[in-house]
């Protein structure tokens, strides 16, 4: 009898785990995602700024798993773990297995602030991407009409809320849409006093990165015009006025939100199962702890037994890229009665874009800091070769060719599909103490 294995999440962690148990004899795979299509978030904020198409970057999942028997796909949302049974719950049935791999990755983090939630955007899906593209045209055009200076001015500013890779990038994404682009498509926004902030509460930007990286990208994101304010914490917005945490304010109808991510309670498990930031405590084959065949790889995974990352891996695709293909591994071992190989994360070091012929690099081994043309080509080749077809890659080379040598881009159009909504069961008291007990925590 074949095993039933059950992936919850086609991201870089359930893909590459499901790919490397093609053609196992003795495994049957479901692959189960909420979306019909795998997508890459490193460039998610390109589909944001209207620099490449959703398509450019995303694959649908059945297209994928063609040709692979024992490989099939489910679309569904997951709702409910029940161990005691070996099935999860799913928001359209239940599916039976024998190994439960959760790799859900993680949510975009409020830090409880309602205000936040409700009038920020956030950049964590496709659609959030979509979204943010289409309001940041419609407050743009809005301000083409506003006859008032200071509604002017908040309609074209912009708060870009996070210090971290994604922040960075879309800041000096949106400084040199602005520089380039800007003043060709709205010549009646000429001389608006308007301005693009990154904040932060951390003292750096790019606070995982080297010193060197630090400062080079805090140099070039004030050159291309951002404003960088950090040791700022961002307290509240209403009325379109971010609030921060020393008392300051800046007025704008445009918050983008990229400040941290958590994980989110599942159904099933107790609360002793996760640690911080909601993420499934794992033990050192990312099986989690207190279940028998449940695993959990990617973000959603905390494990603390690797002796180089005491605390917890990184949540990159490096991570789970390496955790998907391990597991594959070990669950062929496991049938096989061998020994399972312990997770170590080997570190392929770290990098962000800027702007144009701008970003930032650090090499582990050997220690290597590289900025400027040399960082930005390593850049544009890592996220080239890790998309995840062929044809994606050659449609996004192409967008950046053009993008690069006309200094402008074509996909700035407000495209609102019809919504459609999908009713979904209620959440269980049971979940809902879950959330409260651990947001408490």
């Amino acid at each position: 009898m074949k095993k039933k294995i059950v992936i919850i999440g086609g991201g870089f962690a359930g893909v590459n785990l499901a790919k490397n148990l093609t053609d196992q004899p003795d495994f049957q795979v479901t692959l189960v995602d909420k979306n019909n299509y795998n997508f890459f978030p490193p460039l998610l904020y390109q589909v944001a700024t209207g620099f490449l198409e959703v398509s450019n970057i995303s694959y649908p999942f059945r297209k994928l798993l063609q040709g692979k028997p024992n490989l099939n796909f489910r679309l569904g949302e997951l709702m409910q773990v029940v161990p005691e049974e070996n099935k999860v719950v799913l928001s359209n049935g239940e599916l039976p297995y024998d190994y439960l791999i959760i790799a859900t990755g993680t949510e975009t983090n409020y830090f409880g602030i309602e205000n936040i939630r409700k009038n920020a955007k956030p950049m964590k899906t496709v659609n959030d991407a979509i979204n943010l593209r289409n309001f940041m045209l419609q407050k743009t055009e809005e301000a083409t009409l506003a006859t008032n200076e200071a509604e002017k001015r908040k309609l074209t500013t912009i708060v870009v809320a996070g210090g971290g890779p994604t922040g960075v990038e879309v800041a000096g994404m949106l400084a040199e849409m602005r520089k380039n682009i800007g003043q060709k498509d709205y010549p009646e926004l000429t001389g608006i006093d308007s301005k693009i902030y990154l904040v932060d509460g951390a003292p750096t930007v790019l606070a995982p990165m080297s010193q060197a990286s630090q400062k080079y990208t805090y140099d070039s994101l004030v050159e291309l015009g951002v404003e960088v304010k950090l040791n700022k914490q961002v307290t509240d917005y209403q009325n379109d006025i971010v609030t921060f945490a020393d008392g300051e304010t800046i007025e704008t109808k445009i918050l983008i939100w990229a400040a941290g991510v958590t994980g989110k309670a599942i159904e099933g498990f107790p609360t002793e199962s996760y640690g911080r930031g909601k993420r499934l405590v794992v033990n050192e084959v990312n099986k989690v702890n207190n279940t028998a065949n449940i695993f959990a790889i990617g973000d959603i995974a905390l494990q603390t037994t690797d002796q180089n990352f005491p605390n917890g891996h990184p949540q990159v695709a490096q991570v789970a890229i390496q955790q998907g293909k391990l597991l594959a591994q070990n669950l062929q071992a496991a049938q096989q009665n061998k020994p399972l190989k312990p997770f170590a994360y080997h570190d392929k070091g770290s990098m962000a874009i800027i702007g144009r012929k701008k970003a930032v690099a650090d090499l582990p081994k050997p220690k290597l800091h590289f900025n400027g043309f040399i960082a930005w080509i390593m850049w544009l080749f890592v996220h080239l070769v890790s998309l995840i077809t062929v044809p994606n890659r050659v449609k996004t080379l192409y967008n950046w060719m053009i993008a690069y040598f006309t200094k402008d881009q074509a996909m700035r159009m407000i495209i609102r599909p019809e919504k459609i909504d999908i009713p979904k069961p209620e959440k269980t008291e049971k979940v809902l103490h879950l959330e409260e007990l651990l947001k408490a925590s």
